[in-house]
């Protein structure tokens, strides 16, 4: 710009040098501001390109790290639930176990406590014997010390005297024997008695041979291929949720091959997934609508095969005339479970073992069946009746033209109303029978040791127990009583009165002997 106006400097009026001059000043100056205000326009434009350019890198870096975390949390989810299904075989696994090595733990602490009662009553009968020859020992040195004194007295006494003193002698002796004859007769018929009755009870016993119950709350159903997994589950699980809010059961899948696992404490509702599946699977079509087709389908499937059930366990026992109503009951029953024990297999088991024992009795086993098999048809009336099961089930039977000895037989056998004929009792001891069986029923340890505390306590709150000991998985529980408070005769009363309130107050999945035990001991020390 020097240059430019030094060169054109000569060419320029002397007059006008100094204006020209000024314009050409301001025109650099003004040439300068513009090219600054476009140099910053230019670099502020670039500025802020950079700026959206960083922004759009910015967030598509943040995009490409959220896919990836997302992935990485669901491989992380995916990991976790198969970490929860080993964990969950395991601990099923392991409970199995536990289960078995409880049982085998109770096995043996049964057989010692056998040996240890057997044990006990040898010690007892050798401590009878023992005080029993102490005892004449010491009767004979007595008698012949009265004998001196009364061969001493004799002397002095005249014939009638004589006479009448061994007159009231003869009555004494005869008064003790015929009382201790008179119980040792009472003791050998009830002897007999029970004799008698366990050789009936063992001959029917042996002729019925039963599988044990096993506590099921898992069905399986097998699939053709192991993509039918994928089908069952659907996508994002929409297909398996459906399903299991339409039956309320759990699906297990696992790595399996070919099978899935069908989870319900409710065996009807198993019984309903079940076959909804094996529709599903049948058809190929699986989604949340056709579900809902096959799980309603599968429930009128299963009324009919409720019917079915019932028509073959009154074929298989031979009963005649039952009610429709009745035989659907009894169909219903296969699905109740009394301490993992089959309803409807107890009953059938229960209508088998009355009609042998009235075959034993010379009774008439088809009454005797009848009223087994009815037995406890109670426990599938619905809920809105009333009562207990066994009355219940006495009134439903009535209205449908049962006999009186049948209902009064139904409504009996839990003590609830008094037997009125020989075959109340066949069914009350058949339940029993059916019920206290190995392998027919089983309880938890929480329960288990909770029975046993009932019992001991039960024992403790009657008068004169000292101790109380439940044994062998509280089938025996053994009474030590105060001897200077109970006597011989009010311990064996003490033993059938708590007999009686054990049967009464406590429920138990088998037979309880009571054992009362009263000693006494003198201890002297010689020094």
């Amino acid at each position: 710009m020097l240059t430019f106006i030094a060169a054109t400097k000569p060419i320029v009026a002397p007059g006008a040098a100094e204006p020209y001059l000024w314009a050409l000043m301001l025109a650099a100056l003004v040439g300068a501001a513009g090219g600054f205000l476009g140099v910053w326009l230019l670099a502020r434009q670039r500025r802020r390109l950079a700026v959206q350019s960083a922004a759009a890198h910015l967030e598509l870096a943040k995009r490409e790290a959220a896919v990836a975390a997302q992935e990485i949390i669901n491989q992380a989810e995916g990991e976790i639930r198969d970490r929860e299904a080993e964990l969950n075989r395991d601990f099923d696994r392991r409970k199995i176990e536990i289960e078995l090595m409880l049982r085998e733990i109770r096995s043996h602490e049964e057989s010692l406590g056998l040996l240890d009662h057997q044990l006990e009553q040898r010690q007892e009968r050798l401590a009878r014997e023992t005080a029993a020859i102490r005892q004449a020992r010491d009767a004979m040195r007595d008698l012949s010390r009265s004998l001196r004194k009364r061969l001493e007295g004799v002397a002095a006494l005249d014939g009638e005297e004589v006479r009448q003193q061994l007159r009231e002698e003869v009555v004494f002796e005869c008064q003790e024997e015929l009382r201790a004859l008179r119980k040792e007769l009472l003791e050998k018929s009830e002897q007999d008695l029970v004799h008698e009755g366990q050789r009936i009870l063992v001959a029917t016993m042996q002729r019925l041979a039963s599988k044990p119950n096993n506590d099921l709350t898992a069905t399986i159903v097998q699939l053709p291929n192991e993509e039918m997994k994928g089908r069952i589950i659907g996508r994002e699980g929409r297909n398996i949720k459906s399903f299991e809010a339409a039956t309320s059961t759990s699906l297990l899948i696992d790595e399996s091959p070919q099978m899935v696992l069908i989870s319900s404490f409710d065996p009807v509702r198993r019984e309903v997934a079940k076959l909804a599946l094996e529709g599903l699977i049948k058809d190929g079509r699986i989604h949340p609508a056709s579900i809902e087709e096959f799980v309603s389908r599968a429930r009128q499937d299963l009324e009919l095969h409720v019917a079915q059930i019932g028509e073959e366990a009154v074929d298989r026992l031979k009963i005649s005339g039952l009610h429709p109503e009745s035989i659907k009951l009894l169909g219903k029953l296969r699905f109740r479970f009394s301490y993992n024990q089959n309803v409807l297999d107890h009953s059938i088991e229960v209508a088998q073992l009355c009609a042998m024992l009235a075959a034993e009795l010379g009774l008439e086993p088809q009454v005797a069946k009848r009223a087994g098999l009815l037995h406890d048809i109670g426990k599938a009336i619905e809920g809105e009746y009333e009562g207990s099961h066994a009355l219940i089930g006495a009134d439903f039977i009535r209205r449908y033209g049962e006999t009186d000895i049948v209902v009064n037989a139904v409504a009996a056998h839990h003590a609830e109303v008094k037997p009125e004929t020989v075959y109340a009792g066949l069914v009350i001891l058949a339940d029993a029978i059916s019920a206290s069986r190995p392998g027919a029923r089983a309880e938890s340890m929480t329960s288990y040791i909770e029975r046993l505390g009932r019992l001991e306590k039960l024992a403790m709150t009657m008068p004169g127990v000292q101790l109380a000991f439940a044994i062998q998985a509280g089938r025996e529980v053994r009474v030590v009583v105060q001897p200077s408070v109970v006597t011989d005769d009010q311990a064996q009363a003490l033993a059938k009165t708590l007999r009686l309130k054990i049967e009464q107050e406590l429920d138990y999945p088998s037979t309880i002997k009571i054992t009362v035990i009263r000693e006494q001991r003198y201890t002297e020390t010689a020094t």
